[in-house]
């Protein structure tokens, strides 16, 4: 038996925070784990700067609303549900991923959660559990799952680690040269292939 587990940022849907970057001019929040690997450095620096503007959690909402999955992605994603069991593993948050869950005919997402005041600021985030993403994998493979993963950023590399074969798709040259164990595709076409051949089933691409 196999699950593909996936990252959504990057992957499936465009780098939400990039985007909020673009639409308020602040160049700092373009930073994802692709460039700060400690998650809870990134964290707090993208709720200082929330902080620092006054931005609150209904003006990032307003972004995802106009936001839709990358070019190729529903269909890909339909693709892989017909042929393997499919978990989106995240660090997104869960009041970020509704209306790009919903273009992607609702994957199972597994994800964090933002902490907000009575007047909408985003003061904390709760994640699921330290090191989610492998924590995951090494719980499906307690069910006896096989687990194949993709992921483009420093904060997929232990689920890549953890499953039984990982890709990278769209990562950046720094994640290439630190993780040349793992095959690195650019297109849908090509992380079918990938995937394909990961798999233990005889799976036409």
């Amino acid at each position: 038996m196999e699950l593909v587990c996936l990252d959504l940022e990057g992957v499936l849907v465009p780098e939400i925070w990039i985007e909020f970057a673009e639409r308020t001019g602040i160049d700092a929040l373009r930073a994802t784990t692709r460039d700060i690997p400690d998650y809870d450095v990134l964290m707090k620096q993208r709720l200082s700067l929330l902080d620092e503007h006054g931005l609150r959690i209904d003006d990032i909402q307003a972004v995802i609303a106009d936001m839709g999955p990358l070019e190729g992605a529903r269909e890909f994603i339909d693709w892989l549900r017909e042929r393997f069991q499919v978990v989106i593993l995240s660090d997104t948050f869960y009041e970020f991923s509704a209306p790009l869950m919903q273009q992607l005919a609702w994957p199972t997402l597994l994800c964090h959660r933002l902490i907000t005041d009575s007047e909408g600021r985003v003061v904390d985030y709760k994640l699921r559990q330290p090191d989610p993403k492998r924590a995951s994998v090494k719980a499906f493979h307690s069910l006896n799952y096989r687990i194949i993963a993709s992921g483009d950023s420093y904060n997929d590399t232990t689920m890549l680690e953890e499953a039984d074969a990982g890709i990278l798709f769209r990562a950046p040259d720094n994640v290439i040269e630190e993780f040349p164990q793992y095959p690195s595709v650019t297109s849908y076409d090509d992380l079918r292939t990938e995937i394909c051949k990961a798999s233990e089933r005889d799976i036409t691409p």
